[in-house]
């Protein structure tokens, strides 16, 4: 039975960013993935923002992590020519309901430490960008937008360099701890079996990340590790785009949970809405045009330029949500499992946004785990 050192179980971002983090840790590392390459569920359909880490409760590890992940990021693209902009985020409110919310967001946003957040009158807004309504707003200087296939593509090119190995359409069907460590059983490519043996074994499986916990031995029910779906759906602008902001514009969050239906710029002059989020049983990445209405009327109300046949359905993902339906928000769940009696399993849970940001800073987090 061959033997490794440590495997990480998935190849989304986060897992791409803890194996190029790790990669020197030991000289055997290997990188299971059911897909036929890195990144094809969540992690590469989002909005690709560079969060600034303003929506989440103080101290929640999605806070840090988010916050941490910002500096890392601008810096790692900026030394990999990674493409990237700092573009900058307004949270505009466009009546008075939604003025009276902005203080306490605002307050979120530095208890998170986010840097140079302030308040900002209808008349700033209009400088900062003149096509855009909004009675006042929250300027985020933090906040833009990143290459995810690109910042991707390094992470895997810099693990493979350093000796990692990546089984791609390879999946993990059986998990047995044994001694030390954990055999794992995965069904390859051509639907033969293999086994081996691990010493540290990382569940970084996003969307599947609940049922890799469930073979390894724990109840998900109880510990309330079980995936929601949570998807979302985008629209594309396909006319007038000489007329959106360069800045990402969000709204004032229409409910707990919600940052709302806000400007996607790419970094290749095209631009998305969204996303609009509601929960889902399965995962199904099939978009249909019965949202234009609410999208409309949802971005109408900060860009008045905006007409109904502008927009057209795009593309959707799903977050892998540990909160159901009606739940508040619940953080990250990163956990070495030893106090349950699976030491060196290592789980990552309920990764969703902002996961795409906070992904190096939980790369770091996880280092500090198993050096």
């Amino acid at each position: 039975m061959e033997k490794v050192d440590i495997t990480i179980i998935g190849a989304g971002v986060v897992g791409l960013a803890i194996a190029s983090t790790i990669s020197e840790l030991k000289e055997n590392i290997i990188v299971i993935e059911k897909h036929l390459s890195f990144g094809q569920e969540t992690s590469s359909r989002n909005s690709e923002v560079i969060h600034a880490s303003i929506y989440y409760p103080q101290n929640s590890l999605k806070g840090k992590l988010c916050l941490e992940g910002n500096e890392i990021l601008y810096d790692l693209c900026e030394r990999n020519r990674i493409p990237f902009r700092n573009t900058g985020k307004l949270i505009v409110a466009t009546n008075k309901n939604e003025e009276e919310a902005l203080p306490g967001l605002l307050n979120s946003a530095i208890n998170n430490g986010a840097k140079g957040v302030r308040l900002v009158s209808k008349k700033e807004v209009q400088k900062i960008e003149p096509k855009v309504f909004a009675t006042s707003a929250i300027w985020c200087p933090t906040s833009g937008v990143v290459d995810s296939h690109s910042l991707m593509q390094y992470f895997e090119s810099n693990a493979i360099s350093k000796g990692v190995t990546f089984l791609y359409s390879s999946e993990v069907i059986a998990i047995e701890k044994l001694g030390s460590g954990y055999e794992v059983e995965i069904k390859n490519r051509d639907s033969s079996i293999t086994k081996f043996k691990t010493e540290i074994l990382i569940n970084s499986a996003g969307l599947n990340s609940g049922n890799i916990a469930e073979l390894v031995g724990l109840d998900i029910d109880i510990l309330g590790y079980r995936i929601s779906y949570h998807k979302g759906v985008y629209y594309r602008a396909i006319r007038k785009l000489e007329q959106y902001p360069e800045k990402l514009i969000y709204p004032v969050p229409p409910y707990p949970g919600s940052v709302g239906i806000h400007t996607c710029p790419d970094l290749h002059g095209g631009m998305r809405l969204g996303p609009h989020f509601f929960w889902v049983d399965s995962v199904d990445y099939s978009v249909n045009d019965s949202f234009r209405l609410l999208f409309y009327e949802s971005a109408k109300s900060y860009l008045p330029f905006l007409e109904i046949d502008d927009i057209q359905p795009d593309m959707s993902g799903i977050m892998s949500s540990v909160q159901k339906h009606g739940e508040n928000m619940k953080d990250f769940i990163i956990k070495n499992e030893a106090e349950r009696g699976f030491p060196n399993f290592i789980n990552l849970i309920g990764i969703e946004s902002p996961g795409l940001t906070a992904s190096p800073a939980i790369a770091k987090m996880i280092k500090k785990m198993i050096e």
